[in-house]
């Protein structure tokens, strides 16, 4: 266990993956921090994601990597596009072997509830406080203070928003500016492995394209399950809750006429959610004086990269590191931590924004050149900057 020395006060904002990791590795770093979640609860929230090699070896410096294998399924198989209509295979690209000799790790795909688990584990249990909804921070002579919904409050020397897009602590740096309608919404169910055809429950994650739409899938729960996501046009629909659900119907509808293998996949899920894409434009600067930003709260994306989880890990290892090497001045470090991660995270924010377009091309010359360009591609080298980055090795100066 690490020592823990005297150092800031910090106080984390939000229970998610990001906020869990913030404080797992700011203890990993001797310094203390509290986890305030505004749920009563950790619980099942969301659904798959992946989980690629340059959020795994920070994992693995966690002591997690036990946790994680419980239930994650690793991507032998590999990343797969396949046509809407018929199913024709467009690229596959095998990660067995390649992932680990070019990244030292491989990729994973995973319930969001078991990714955050496994991070919390290395979380110490008294550096949680659950039911604390954060609803101001004021600055005060001598540090800051979060008040609660509760009426209760705690004093910190540094306050990290890890409360994802709805954040409360980003309405303390910049003015709140709402979010532009993107046209497209997105579908998720999950299902259960018995109802699910053996082609689903490849260890690979597949991706058909189709005009205006979208269609993801991969095993998750250990292979007991099958997560699916989708994206289609949105209509009027803004919600952006992930609570939020439409009827078995409303899928099928938006993808009448695909592949039987897609449609029976939604036929055998349950009630699917529904949310909003929103878009957000990328934020100048996230940190102020003593408050800064990481995950979503910071730079939220479009999951076309399925980087969003692992970028929030990455914010989480590098400011550990910029508050353990400036911890008598956090003004500082915070600082640097948004000069080392800004550029990197507003460019993924930016090829994600854009790969929707590339995903819902119509049928016609430009949807074959795009698969032609699928067919002749290597995303497992031409991604290299994102799989290949280590957070713990970005210089601090």
């Amino acid at each position: 266990m690490p020592t823990h020395v005297p150092g800031p006060r910090i106080a984390i904002v939000g229970g998610g993956i990001g906020g869990l990791a913030a404080a797992a590795f700011l203890n990993r770093s001797g310094l203390r921090a509290t986890v305030y979640e505004q749920a009563p609860a950790l619980g099942e929230v969301g659904a798959g994601l992946v989980v690629a090699p340059n959020a795994v070896r920070l994992l693995r410096r966690l002591g997690a990597m036990e946790r994680l294998l419980r239930r994650a399924v690793p991507l032998d198989w590999g990343w797969e596009f396949r046509r809407w209509a018929d199913g024709r295979v467009l690229s596959v690209e095998k990660l067995s072997g390649e992932c680990e000799r070019l990244y030292g790790e491989r990729t994973y795909v995973v319930h969001r509830a078991d990714l955050l688990d496994t991070v919390k584990s290395a979380v110490p249990g008294d550096r949680i406080r659950l039911g604390a909804r954060c609803t101001s921070i004021e600055e005060r002579p001598h540090g800051l203070r979060l008040r609660f919904a509760d009426g209760s409050r705690a004093e910190a020397d540094v306050v990290i928003g890890a409360d994802g897009v709805h954040s409360v602590v980003r309405s303390t740096l910049a003015e709140p500016t709402p979010p532009a309608y993107s046209g497209i919404c997105a579908f998720r169910t999950i299902v259960p492995a018995d109802d699910a055809p053996d082609f689903a429950l490849r260890p690979a994650q597949t991706l058909w394209l189709g005009p205006g739409r979208h269609f993801v899938h991969y095993p998750i729960n250990g292979g007991q399950a099958v997560n699916v996501v989708a994206f289609a046009p949105a209509g009027d629909y803004t919600d952006e809750s992930w609570s939020a659900t439409a009827t078995v119907e409303e899928f099928h509808a938006e993808f009448a006429g695909w592949d039987a293998r897609v449609t029976d996949l939604i036929a055998a899920g349950g009630v699917p959610g529904r949310w909003a894409l929103l878009d957000r434009a990328p934020l100048r600067h996230w940190s102020r004086g003593r408050v800064t930003l990481l995950g979503d709260a910071a730079h939220p994306m479009f999951p076309f990269f399925a980087q969003g989880a692992a970028q929030s890990i990455e914010d989480a290892a590098v400011l550990a590191r910029c508050l353990a090497a400036s911890a008598d001045d956090p003004e500082q470090a915070l600082k640097r931590y948004e000069v080392l991660r800004i550029a990197r995270t507003t460019c993924l924010q930016q090829i994600s924004h854009d790969r929707r377009d590339m995903n819902h091309l119509p049928d016609g010359p430009e949807q074959q050149a795009r698969d032609a360009a699928l067919a002749g591609a290597d995303p497992l080298v031409g991604n290299g900057w994102i799989y290949g980055y280590d957070a713990e090795e970005v210089p601090l100066s």
